[in-house]
């Protein structure tokens, strides 16, 4: 893969809170980072939940409600908010059946996605999160026939402000892994063999299947999303040099519907560690020469 044009970057500092006087470091100018206190391993990931729904989570907003494990955990706290009244006509929206079923266990009011939906917040879950850029990688978990790619990331898009929460690991340069893309059911086989040989040598094109692993062509029982879309999972077998170029790419393939790349700005990541929370804004665009 090529990577993108060189870019050049403006500075500006990055604030670091912790128990010691805040010191300056130069970092790109769309980028604030702030380190919070230590937390303990097995908490880190509940208390950066917690800490999403206290920090931007307001009275009589609209919510968009993520899918996956600190997604849930941030669901639960959201609800017994409600149910304490320090939060009030909160509304969800959820992205998934699984989180869908997590709010009305919460407590929290429902209310289905349309096209025309204000959403003032969502979190959500990521995959992966490419470091500086924020770029995220979502949908590499199995997905259930009626959950839909298509909406969590139509919701992530729509909302006003957007949270990522994850874990150390998850946020790096060069990612690992694989990409999904939607695409058309009745001739997939053709758009993979143009994806596989647009990324040539840098990744493997495996239709997903609904049962298990099944091999590159998914199987007896490949997956067919709610819309009727099969799943094609990129496997990379070489770093991602840029997200961004990978969806470009990936948005010119006829036959596409969509990916798992989604880059929205404004956006926060919360990430969790046993060095504590770490909470990056990407503020505006990138600057690319």
């Amino acid at each position: 893969m090529t990577s993108l044009p060189s870019s050049s970057f403006s500075t500006t500092s990055l604030l670091l809170h912790s128990h010691t006087p805040p010191k300056t470091i130069t970092r790109f100018n769309f980028l604030r980072m702030v380190t919070r206190s230590c937390l303990d391993d097995s908490s880190a990931l509940l208390q950066a939940a917690q800490f999403t729904v206290d920090t931007y989570v307001k009275s009589g907003m609209v919510v968009g409600l993520g899918s996956g494990h600190a997604s849930g955990m941030a669901i639960q706290h959201l609800g017994r908010q409600l149910r304490t009244g320090n939060l009030k006509d909160i509304v969800g929206i959820p992205m998934s059946v699984a989180s869908a079923s997590e709010a009305a266990k919460a407590g929290i009011p429902l209310d289905t996605y349309q096209d025309s939906s204000q959403i003032d917040f969502a979190f959500d879950d990521a995959d992966a999160i490419e470091e500086g850029t924020l770029a995220a990688i979502i949908g590499r978990r199995k997905l259930q026939s009626e959950e839909s790619i298509v909406q969590e990331k139509s919701i992530l898009n729509a909302a006003n402000k957007l949270v990522f929460i994850i874990e150390e690991n998850q946020y790096k340069d060069g990612l690992e892994g694989s990409v999904p893309v939607l695409v058309q059911s009745l001739n997939w086989m053709p758009i993979a063999e143009e994806i596989e040989d647009m990324f040539l040598g840098d990744a493997e094109v495996w239709r997903r299947s609904s049962i298990g692993l099944a091999g590159p062509l998914g199987g007896d029982y490949p997956l067919v999303t709610r819309e009727g879309h099969n799943v094609l999972d990129v496997i990379f077998t070489s770093p991602i040099v840029s997200l961004a170029e990978v969806a470009k790419s990936l948005d010119n393939v006829y036959g596409v519907v969509d990916h798992g790349v989604i880059s929205k700005i404004p956006c926060t990541v919360v990430i969790a560690s046993h060095n504590g929370q770490r909470i990056l804004d990407k503020l505006t665009t990138d600057i690319v020469s």
